[in-house]
């Protein structure tokens, strides 16, 4: 099968296409799937395994990858099922979470994954699952947000941001995304209340309150955005590209016992993808896809990602 390779750590380049043995579900394999790719995303967690971050080369390899392939998020059909599996049937169409996606096949939990949402593409689906659920999961289960709360989302524009500005209007919250001027009609249309261009206006100065603050691109510290909090206001940044700078607010909310900074990882489950499915199926959500690429291509979605701007996702077709 076709695969996005990389067999050292560094730059984009050193991802390749190859030709590789395909994946096959073995004895052990009980409760797994197969899954013919049809689309896949680039994630910060692809960049960082990537790049060789010190803190993934313990369980990744310290001098190379263990593992090939990268990708965490799949939308595609059942082409094999393990003995053990009750949901799925061979030629479903599904979508969710794995590890190496930027593949032809990839093997994946039944329970990290879920149908695919009527009315969504292979693309639109693959955009969502570790997006969608950061998303969902910070707001949701880390900030606690609650129907008719003042939620302010910075980087509204982002792979989690705009997704997460729809999922707290669909909470029940009143949004204000923080964005850059060009990109400020497209997010109101995705449900905001209010619209900052942060290249003119420091939300933390305006002397406006929020029950919470999600900063979903980490360009933000929890010291500058206490000024922007009710008392029991909660703040919760998600950028796994900035954990360095987010490493001394984290460490003075333990010794500090201050409850309000806060981080987290994104769990795949079954559970969540399909309300995430419910949401899009209701019209509640809709993933931005700023450009497809070809899987010949990969390198460039690290490139484009890496880079820090991107307008909703970035989506690679795997399977035309």
């Amino acid at each position: 099968m076709k695969a996005a390779v990389y067999r050292t750590y560094g730059p984009p380049e050193v991802v390749k296409l190859e030709e590789i043995a395909p994946p096959v579900l073995r004895p052990e394999d009980g409760k797994r799937v197969l899954i013919r790719v049809h689309s896949a995303s680039t994630n910060p967690f692809d960049v960082l395994h990537r790049s060789g971050f010190l803190p993934i080369r313990p369980s990744n390899g310290w001098l190379k990858p263990k593992t090939l392939v990268l990708g965490i998020d799949v939308a595609g059909t059942i082409e094999a099922i393990g003995p053990e599996v009750t949901r799925f049937k061979l030629g479903d169409a599904v979508y969710g979470g794995c590890f190496g996606s930027h593949a032809e096949f990839v093997r994946a939990r039944e329970d990290a994954l879920a149908p695919l949402p009527a009315g969504l593409s292979f693309d639109q689906a693959a955009a969502l699952p570790t997006a969608a659920m950061t998303a969902l999961q910070g707001l949701r289960d880390v900030a606690s947000l609650q129907a008719g709360q003042r939620i302010l989302i910075n980087g509204a524009s982002g792979g989690v941001g705009h997704l997460a500005v729809q999922i707290a209007r669909a909470l029940g919250a009143e949004v204000t995304a923080v964005c850059s001027g060009p990109n400020g009609a497209w997010v109101k249309a995705l449900g905001a209340d209010h619209v900052l261009d942060y290249t003119r206006v420091d939300f933390t100065r305006t002397g406006e309150r929020y029950d919470v603050v999600y900063d979903a691109v980490g360009k933000r510290a929890y010291f500058d955005c206490t000024r922007a909090l009710t008392p029991a206001g909660v703040f919760v940044t998600e950028n796994p590209l900035k954990v360095w700078s987010l490493l001394p607010q984290l460490a003075w909310a333990a010794l500090t016992g201050d409850k309000r900074p806060r981080m987290h990882l994104a769990d795949t489950n079954a559970q969540d993808l399909t309300f995430i499915g419910a949401l899009c199926e209701k019209g509640q959500l809709r993933p931005v896809i700023e450009q497809v690429y070809p899987l010949d291509q990969t390198a460039a979605t690290h490139r484009h990602v890496e880079a820090g701007h991107t307008k909703g996702k970035v989506v690679i077709a795997v399977r035309t």
